[in-house]
């Protein structure tokens, strides 16, 4: 059997759907794991030989929902519940 032509007409079984945690086509079925991810493990996939791919979904790529708000908060000690007090 070649890798051409004639190969292609075997490829009509999914061993890969998308993955719930990360989004990519990489969540392989039988072993009910993410080769991108690692999910269903609570720790993230990544490891040294692979940076660039580290870079493209690390911390600061998202939307950051709860992060983009603590530089501020950090700034005023994280206070709340407290009323500004008037200017005049």
């Amino acid at each position: 059997m070649t890798k051409g032509t004639q190969a292609f007409g075997k490829k009509h079984n999914k061993s890969h759907v998308l993955c719930r945690r990360c989004g990519k086509s990489s969540y392989h079925v039988q072993k009910a794991t993410c080769a991108s991810c690692g999910y269903p493990s609570p720790k993230m996939r990544r490891y040294q030989w692979g940076k660039k791919a580290l870079r493209r979904r690390t911390e600061g790529t998202g939307r950051m929902r709860y992060l983009k708000t603590i530089p501020r908060k950090a700034k005023n000690g994280f206070r709340e519940g407290t009323v500004a007090k008037p200017t005049k």
